[in-house]
């Protein structure tokens, strides 16, 4: 079990577990998960289908690795770019911005996140449990941020804020996923940003 367990660690570090990640984001993306196979997976990532096995259980096992292993990729660097910011306001502004040009970047990604993630049932039960309350506390803390320096409403509940957010730019990914019409979706960002900065009312 031990030298098992070594070889699953060696093989990691060769790169094999992310080359399933992105060969499973491919073959799902244009599949559909539903119709995908393990052996699906492991052909596009050139390996044997014991391969997969070693370090996924099942093909839900590679769905919810996917979610994690992209969310903490993106956690980690939007936290180490953010630290670079002073401006709440522009700290708003990259969140959104990477989030929307990392699914414009990979479509397939866009698919997998916006609807074979939500078609799976064991996916949804655990989602509230997931990455995804990092990512809103993360915009949580840029809120708080911006009430602190005097750049944001202070009488604002930042949980309700977070998910405000998270569900616009999240609502803008799907209806670019679904849309037969092609357009940048990076470019819905900024409309985005000013009714989230500015709000919908004139000035008193």
């Amino acid at each position: 079990m031990a030298a098992r367990r070594t070889s699953q660690v060696r093989e990691r570090s060769n790169g094999k577990y992310e080359a399933i990640l992105r060969a499973a984001i491919k073959v799902f993306g244009r599949c559909g998960f539903f119709n995908a196979k393990v052996a699906d997976v492991a052909r596009e990532a050139g390996v044997a289908d014991g391969t997969v096995y070693l370090y996924f259980k099942n093909k839900d096992d590679i769905l919810v690795s996917i979610f994690n292993h992209v969310m903490d990729e993106a956690l980690a660097l939007g936290r180490s770019r953010l630290a670079e910011i002073e401006d709440p306001a522009e700290k708003l502004r990259r969140i959104v911005h990477a989030h929307l040009d990392r699914f414009e970047r990979d479509r397939d990604l866009a698919v997998v996140f916006q609807v074979e993630l939500r078609s799976s049932t064991k996916f949804m039960e655990q989602f509230s449990a997931t990455k995804v309350t990092e990512y809103l506390d993360l915009i949580g803390s840029v809120i708080e941020e911006g009430q602190k320096r005097g750049r944001f409403r202070t009488g604002l509940n930042t949980r309700i804020v977070a998910k405000v957010i998270f569900g616009a730019v999240d609502e803008m990914a799907t209806n670019w996923v679904l849309s037969r019409r092609r357009y940048s979706l990076v470019a819905t960002a900024d409309p985005l940003l000013d009714i989230i900065l500015n709000g919908v009312a004139l000035p008193a």
